[in-house]
């Protein structure tokens, strides 16, 4: 017998590429057992607005190709005062809701978390693309988000190469390095600065100057913007060895876009699989997926713990881009 007949889904945070395709995976799995389900409008201020609305098969129509979040977010800070974390509890205890799914970052899993501890039943996907949820391998929207920083990078190169010039480019990642890293890797950037790893700046601009005396006369260095801004690095560099590198800020180009057929796999993987966990009983769970294998994890343990980042691929970069 199913745990719950009647489930809500809602998007918080910043909108991640896939989001969409784990809406609707949430939808149809929940409406292919039989549960009723509803939509939350614009993350945990819609909840506390009381704007959950119906879904059926169509409202899920056409949209595991589209990047952003059918379901629309936005911040709530009354959500962050234990009053509106019981408001929010009480309005799905109204609206008969017996299970809740989070789509989002940790900002939003310490949401879900809160209201786990209220009585409400929840389940937390991964959707942010910086990759620093612990406990899964992959984020949903991770996969497009590198995409994006390769193919730009792709670009760069070769304008970069005809005008023998070097570039800095600014990724996202204020506390997680791991766009910069796989797209840096997968790209052959020279340089890869993430807040993980400490760097020399004298160092970089050395080498960039030891190259171009080699005869290498362009090179990329990608910086998530937890070290610092594209602008502060490349001064500090031209302060150093003369050499004026290009910057591009790739900005919010990387949450847009149609995700890659591995997010939307990850992402209908995942909205299944926590419909299907709240019917079995569980609850204050974050979903995420550990060698190809899908798993749950106590959802408070995933908001005080630090995803670790991944040396081996870093020294890998590293050893790769003389």
């Amino acid at each position: 017998m199913t745990a719950v007949k009647s489930i809500a889904v809602l998007t918080s945070g910043g909108d991640s590429q896939g989001m969409n395709a784990a809406v609707r995976s949430v939808v149809r799995s929940a409406l292919y057992h039989g549960l009723e389900v509803y939509g939350v409008q614009r993350g945990y201020q819609g909840l506390l607005n009381n704007d959950l609305r119906p879904m059926d098969l169509r409202s899920v129509g056409d949209i595991i190709q589209r990047g952003g979040t059918i379901l629309q977010t936005a911040r709530c800070k009354e959500f962050l005062t234990p009053e509106g974390q019981q408001r929010g509890a009480d309005i799905l205890r109204e609206r008969g809701v017996d299970g809740l799914v989070v789509i989002g970052g940790d900002g939003s899993y310490q949401g879900a978390n809160k209201l786990s501890k209220l009585g409400i039943k929840t389940m937390g996907l991964p959707g942010t693309i910086d990759n620093d949820i612990p406990f899964t391998d992959y984020t949903i929207g991770f996969d497009t988000a590198v995409s994006i920083v390769v193919d730009a990078i792709n670009k760069l190169r070769d304008t970069m190469t005809s005008h023998e010039r070097s570039s800095v480019v600014e990724v996202m990642g204020r506390h997680c390095g791991d766009i910069a890293l796989y797209a840096g890797l997968a790209s052959g950037a020279e340089t890869i600065l993430v807040p993980e790893v400490p760097f020399d700046l004298d160092l970089v601009a050395r080498r960039m100057q030891e190259n171009f005396l080699s005869g290498k006369r362009h090179s990329i260095i990608l910086v998530a913007e937890g070290v610092g801004s594209g602008e502060d690095i490349a001064q500090g560099i031209t302060q150093r060895n003369g050499i004026e590198p290009r910057v591009t800020v790739l900005g919010h180009i990387q949450r847009g876009g149609s995700p890659t057929h591995n997010d939307r796999i990850l992402a209908s993987q995942l909205g299944d699989f926590a419909v299907r966990k709240l019917m079995e009983g569980d609850s204050g769970k974050a979903c995420g997926i550990i060698n190809n294998e899908l798993v749950v994890t106590d959802i408070d343990k995933v908001v005080h713990t630090k995803k670790p980042f991944n040396m081996d691929m870093y020294n890998l970069a590293s050893r790769l881009s003389l």
